[in-house]
């Protein structure tokens, strides 16, 4: 498995180093320039853009609309659609878990690698839960948060024996926690190679190795979850994949590192992460620029306006929601120029819409960006069918 990092002497490093100071520089930009009640129902939208697109991986096509209506157990009467809901339901529980410090500190542990793929399995649908052996047909029940006790070959790569499992996720974990921020954003795709060569699990490997890259990048780049990686490794998978495989060659030649693996096929595909992260980062920084969104928002309310859908004056809400980033109900009547009852049945609505959202009926209100609408309003996050 050796090289698990590229090391302060090897000649890639210097190229490295400078995609992760760029990457730190426009991920701390893109926080900044959001107000935190934003940030907040931005990184709920992107929980279920990360489960989209890390399903899609997978080949397992679940829309972030028929997401969105899992979280509320609106489920489809077809078996397999409804078995797909629930996983994405599964993973989207997990990324909240991680946003909310569950693995904090633990991306990189064998302890929080196998409480991260047992919180996710432990929540699937029996018949998710089963794999097929490929020579023999045989089905295997996926143990959750269990390394597997079977032999396993991905594509042309054998994986490490059972045996071999808690030595290999040792030295993983001994390469890859308890780094500090700089080294941790550099070394994160050779961690997120690292854990897909081990293969500890049965199944799920691809997720937890995503959502493992998530959690490692959102602590050390202080995210907010706002932003992943899963989008951009999705729209290239082939280009993915095919690091992947390379990552799992032999070096190639006494100028290829000193361990066993290409040290030239990790450093590349550390290249491509580290540039697919600034990509996405940009993406979002566009998606998010004030005079856009607010103007792509403030479209699509003068048309439920002036349909009926929405009451008069509900834009100035949501704008005002939208550059303070929470907004107390008593300003509300201000804000709209009305009485306290117009401004309540303004706030109803916006509610009702999903676009507001609130604790309580006397907390403060935030913005909202639900699923259905992210093709007005975030044109590009995903697919709109």
């Amino acid at each position: 498995m050796e090289p698990l990092v590229i090391g302060d002497a090897s000649p890639h490093r210097a190229k490295l180093t400078e995609l992760a100071v760029e990457l730190t520089a426009k991920s701390a930009g893109l926080r900044r320039s959001l107000p935190e009640g934003v940030t907040t129902a931005l990184s709920i939208l992107v929980r279920s853009m990360n489960c989209y697109y890390s399903n899609l991986i997978e080949g397992h096509d679940t829309h972030p609309v028929d997401i969105e209506r899992a979280l509320h157990s609106d489920y489809s009467n077809e078996p397999r659609k409804r078995d797909l809901q629930l996983e994405a339901r599964a993973h989207v529980a997990v990324q909240a878990w991680i946003d909310e410090g569950g693995l904090a500190g633990r991306a990189a542990t064998v302890d929080g690698i196998c409480e991260l793929h047992r919180r996710f399995c432990e929540r699937l649908p029996d018949d998710l839960l089963w794999v097929q052996e490929p020579k023999s047909s045989e089905r295997v029940l996926v143990e959750p948060g269990i390394p597997r006790q079977r032999d396993v070959i991905v594509g042309d790569h054998v994986g490490v024996s059972p045996g071999a499992l808690p030595r290999f996720l040792q030295r993983f974990e001994q390469a890859f926690a308890g780094q500090g921020k700089a080294a941790t954003i550099v070394n994160a795709a050779a961690a997120h190679h690292r854990l897909l060569w081990i293969h500890p699990f049965l199944d799920g490997n691809g997720r937890v190795a995503r959502l493992v890259s998530y959690s490692m990048l959102r602590d050390a780049l202080d995210t907010g979850g706002i932003w992943s990686i899963a989008r951009g490794l999705a729209r290239h998978e082939v280009d993915y994949k095919r690091h992947l495989a390379a990552c799992d060659q032999p070096r190639r030649g006494d100028l290829d590192g000193r361990g066993n693996l290409s040290e030239a096929a990790l450093a590349e595909f550390s290249g491509f992460f580290l540039q697919t992260c600034i990509d996405q980062v940009a993406f979002m920084e566009a998606l998010v620029q004030p005079r856009s969104l607010h103007g792509r928002i403030r479209r699509w309310v003068d048309e439920a306006v002036s349909v009926g859908e929405l009451p008069p004056k509900s834009a100035n809400v949501l704008e005002a929601v939208l550059y303070r980033g929470e907004l107390f109900r008593a300003d509300v009547p201000g804000i709209v120029g009305t009485g306290e009852r117009q401004a309540r049945r303004v706030v109803s609505a916006l509610v009702s819409a999903g676009v507001l959202q609130s604790a309580s009926s006397r907390a403060p209100l935030y913005i909202a960006f639900p699923a259905r609408l992210a093709g007005r309003w975030m044109p590009g996050l995903f697919p709109d069918a």
